[in-house]
């Protein structure tokens, strides 16, 4: 069985289409079609059912790609032991982020990567969290920081950090930065025009999960999934914005904007760091995973 053919039928299966599989591994489609085909042929069983909206598993796909996914697993956990013996961990390490973790941390993360793990390739993706979940069951990611996970099947989580989130809104001219003002009560919140994401954005969930324990809504003034446009928007006076205070550092101009803690105690929102459970973590990957919680578990500097 050649384990290149075997690669691919995994990948198509875990993403349901050979279009998507042939985008994920850089690989022409006729080419990928044609090698999970000829694997088909050598082991004279149907793998796939081929349809206009992808590919679903035969019983024998089924059963190929339980033990494929753990063919392949072995197969890199040798490699990274034989790397391992000429004196480092290797293989690569993808990474998916939330927007505001990857502004505050990829930087610091990638360096420490690098000096712990010189001979590994680490890849860091930004994205919301549902997709990142979608993309750790597909195989596309190996790890990724999500906010507010839940368990689920095929998938382990561990809590990261809690992140507190504030109220941003135009600094007025003239403003002093100091004293910070006090916290808002939650209550308060509801008053207010918000420019916030769409759901299921794991604030906006958190905000509207916090403000219906008090039997209130927000008010959205405009639905936005992208910081930095929040930013700018509440900069031109259009409305405030609940986000964690990296999300205005690491902004283009952190000093346009007040941030007022929210609620007593502070209105937070949980990160966790989550892997596929149907693949075991790796040792590269388990390096990856203690680095995380070294650098962004602990305080951001600054």
């Amino acid at each position: 069985m050649d384990l290149k053919q075997l690669e691919y039928f995994v990948r198509v299966a875990e993403l349901g289409s050979f279009t998507r599989a042939s985008q994920a591994l850089d690989v022409a489609q006729p080419a990928l079609s044609r090698q999970v085909r000829l694997l088909e042929v050598e082991l004279r069983q149907n793998l796939l059912v081929r349809n206009g909206r992808g590919v679903t598993l035969t019983d024998a796909g089924a059963l190929l790609l339980e033990h494929g996914r753990g063919i392949l697993h072995q197969v890199a956990r040798a490699q990274e032991e034989l790397a391992g013996a000429r004196g480092g961990l290797a293989g690569r390490v993808a990474l998916g982020l939330p927007p505001s973790v990857a502004r505050a941390y990829a930087v610091p993360l990638t360096r420490a990567f690098r000096q712990r793990l010189p001979q590994a390739q680490l890849s860091i993706t930004e994205g919301l969290s549902v997709g990142m979940q979608e993309a750790l069951t597909a195989g596309r990611l190996d790890i990724a920081v999500l906010y507010n996970a839940r368990p689920a099947a095929g998938l382990d989580i561990l809590p990261l950090m809690a992140e507190a989130l504030v109220l941003v809104q135009p600094r007025p001219p003239g403003l002093a930065e100091d004293p910070p003002p006090a916290p808002l009560p939650l209550a308060a919140l509801a008053g207010l025009p918000l420019i916030i994401p769409s759901r299921p954005n794991a604030i906006r969930m958190q905000v509207e999960s916090e403000l219906a324990a008090l039997g209130l809504r927000p008010q959205v003034a405009l639905e936005i999934d992208g910081v930095p446009a929040i930013l700018e928007l509440v900069a031109e006076g259009l409305g405030s914005a609940v986000l964690t205070p990296h999300a205005v550092a690491s902004s283009v101009r952190p000093s346009a904007f007040t941030v007022r803690a929210i609620g007593q105690p502070p209105l937070t929102v949980q990160a966790w760091l989550a892997t596929s459970a149907q693949r075991p973590v790796t040792h590269t990957q388990q390096a990856a995973l203690d680095l995380l919680r070294k650098v962004v578990g602990a305080p951001a500097a600054g």
